[in-house]
């Protein structure tokens, strides 16, 4: 496993683990606590020893996370691609179109690599699957014949779809959901299916989580998925929010949508 690889699992992970330790550490008896307070050698160095083992593992954590954001870099092939992303993102969602979400979703997608073919068959730099591609016109006639393999259209069609998307995800509560969410609700729809997305919100709901907060909550309901199809979705809204689009921001694609 590669170091890349390594900390994305690591992270992806924190969240369980930190709940673990939290539940761990507060199930330590009570007594503990007041023989520390009673000035018991071996209570005290233990004491200390815990209180320094998660200074070190906080601080562990932090260099994951930054030598990680770190290791974020747009591939050479971006380049040639980032003028037609540009035009296309601010036709459809008009000028303050948020540009960096875009690119990090086809870095996502293919690695911006044209001839990209996944294993499923999904085609060219937005991995658009052949019956989707062919579906599309249909709803948004302006993106014309399907072309997968052409980065014009396929280009077009991403974010075209992503409107599409975006405009039919709304609030299951009193509030507005904010960009960030309703962003998040829309990677998730583009790649898992909305239907899915709608039915994993439905069942946050069951389990007393908020509908229109995707992390740490519709992120973690799972309506009927497959577990490595609910794993790779997280996954995929992770890599475009939390990591990738920041490094379009740094280079100027655009703005991006940020965690209010």
């Amino acid at each position: 496993m590669g170091a890349r690889q390594y900390l994305s699992r690591l992270r992806s992970r924190l969240p369980s683990l930190l709940a673990s330790f939290w539940r761990w550490l507060r199930g330590w008896p009570h007594f503990i606590l007041l023989e520390c307070a009673k000035g018991y050698p071996y209570f005290r160095l233990g004491f200390w020893f815990v209180l320094g083992g998660i200074c070190a593992f906080s601080l562990v954590i932090l260099c994951c996370h930054t030598s990680h954001a770190a290791e974020v870099q747009i591939p050479r092939n971006a380049l040639q691609y980032r003028s037609e992303l540009i035009r296309s993102s601010r036709m459809v969602w008009g000028l303050d179109a948020p540009v960096a979400v875009f690119a990090a979703q086809i870095h996502t997608e293919s690695w911006w690599r044209n001839q990209t073919v996944s294993s499923v068959g999904a085609q060219g730099l937005a991995q658009f699957m052949p019956s989707t591609a062919k579906w599309l016109p249909s709803v948004a006639p302006e993106t014309g014949t399907p072309a997968p393999f052409d980065p014009r259209w396929s280009l077009r069609a991403c974010v075209t779809y992503d409107k599409y998307l975006f405009d039919r995800i709304g609030p299951r509560q009193s509030k507005p959901l904010t960009e960030w969410n309703r962003m998040a609700f829309t990677m998730s729809a583009y790649n898992g299916g909305l239907g899915w997305t709608n039915r994993d919100r439905t069942r946050a709901v069951q389990s007393g989580l908020n509908p229109d907060i995707y992390f740490r909550h519709v992120e973690q309901a799972n309506a009927g998925r497959r577990a490595s199809a609910k794993r790779e979705n997280q996954r995929y809204v992770m890599f475009i929010l939390r990591e990738r689009q920041q490094a379009y921001v740094k280079a100027g694609w655009g703005r991006g949508v940020t965690d209010e």
